[in-house]
């Protein structure tokens, strides 16, 4: 029996999410993690995702708090990447097989089956595909792409050298039309900015109508200043802090080319700086940064706000990048000055010298440190946080998600504080 809008009874909402949605410690789990809080405010949440790291597994309570049924699959790295590759045979775009699962699929079948489920929430167009082909089921449809990744695989492969440029630049063609058949199948796309939309109007134009955003929150009340975070450096240097997972590529090549143009320069002005990479999984080729003279490599650590909060300034000079870094707004939030590139500035919407330091080469990072280490530039941080209060807060954000899902907006705000979001 279906149930009426209005009635009190929470209508069945499917979701689907490539990445386990809990802890919020990864851009992508950020954004994922509270749209799932605020749906579940208005729907009973019907959930299946994938688990691919095994630290995540004991938060798989956390999450279950906010469904009536769930399915959590293990991803192995191994397999994925063989199935991934089958998109060579097929000539789809090797994402799609990459989150292929018949395990996944029959559970959704069943549950949609079961539970007369008319409503869904794609979280990454990979996911998708487990409602495409069963159209008519559903009465709304809203896929949640975050950022163009068709763009990214190109910026990719702008990077790379043959036979790598070619496979990213073919992985850029098949997703771009992957993403416009989903633009086309669903009742809404929508992507993390404004700009973000924006691009992806311009590249599938016959979706234009489709498209629109909303912007990532930070937890302000969380991301703040305060006296409880005891500095985690040594007094006698002034550090430099660059955040993230350190897994993912476009980070990597951040902090290895920082490491290589600009940190030379920056410590034979100034011995004391030292740059510290903080982030969970470092790849070997991070690791390896850390012969450098000044290079620290955390891993993961426990609270990352004492190390922003004591850094000189934190810097995100990202040469491939999609959508918010929400490293950027974090160290805003917790009133930093950030050094960061044009790409990495995409979606925020700050002015530089006014929110945050706008630097793009070699010369501007090691200008803009100079002067900040001298004392200048003191009011961006606060300026910087004001911005981040302002504009950049879930409860404003979200509920444009419920009413393209077909339900009123009624439920009270996000009242918990959330650690990483």
């Amino acid at each position: 029996m279906r149930v009426p809008w209005g009635n009190g009874v929470k209508v069945p909402l499917l979701f689907l999410c490539h990445r386990i949605p809990y802890p919020p410690n990864k851009g992508d789990k950020i954004r994922s993690f509270h749209l799932l809080h605020h749906l579940s405010q208005h729907f009973d949440i019907y959930l299946a995702t994938f688990v691919d790291d095994p630290a995540d597994w004991p938060w798989v309570h956390e999450v279950e708090k906010f469904c009536s049924d769930c399915l959590f699959l293990e991803q192995k790295k191994w397999g994925t990447r063989f199935a991934g590759l089958r998109g060579l045979l097929t000539g789809e775009a090797l994402s799609i097989p990459f989150y292929a699962s018949r395990q996944m699929q029959d559970w959704v079948n069943t549950v949609v089956s079961e539970r007369n489920i008319r409503h869904a929430m794609v979280y990454s167009s990979s996911m998708a595909q487990y409602v495409l082909h069963d159209s008519r089921a559903y009465e709304r449809k809203v896929v949640d792409f975050v950022d163009v990744d068709s763009d990214k695989w190109l910026q990719y492969s702008q990077q790379q050298r043959w036979p790598m440029s070619w496979l990213y630049r073919r992985e850029a063609r098949k997703l771009l039309a992957y993403e416009t058949r989903l633009a086309e199948d669903f009742d809404a796309g929508l992507f993390v900015s404004a700009a973000e939309a924006e691009l992806f109007r311009r590249l599938s134009p016959s979706t234009a109508d489709k498209v629109g955003y909303y912007n990532n929150g930070v937890n302000t009340d969380y991301f703040k200043p305060s006296d409880a975070h005891a500095n985690p450096y040594p007094r006698v240097i002034k550090p430099v802090v660059f955040t993230g997972a350190m897994d993912y590529w476009p980070n990597i090549d951040a902090v290895i080319w920082f490491v290589h143009e600009v940190l030379p320069t920056l410590r034979a002005n100034c011995p004391e700086i030292h740059f510290y990479i903080v982030g969970s999984n470092p790849s070997r080729a991070v690791r390896q940064l850390e012969a450098e003279p000044g290079v620290v490599v955390t891993g993961r650590v426990d609270d990352i706000r004492p190390y922003i909060q004591h850094a000189a300034a934190a810097v995100a000079p990202m040469r491939v990048a999609r959508g918010v870094q929400n490293k950027v707004l974090e160290a805003m939030a917790m009133g930093r000055t950030v050094l960061v590139s044009e790409k990495g500035l995409e979606g925020i919407e700050a002015v530089h010298a006014e929110h945050v330091l706008l630097a793009d080469t070699p010369e501007d990072y090691v200008r803009l440190l100079a002067r900040v280490l001298e004392g200048d530039y003191e009011a961006v941080g606060d300026r910087a946080r004001e911005h981040v209060v302002h504009e950049f807060n879930w409860d404003n954000n979200l509920p444009e998600v419920v009413l393209l899902l077909g339900q009123s907006v009624n439920a009270p705000p996000l009242a918990e504080a959330v650690g990483h979001g």
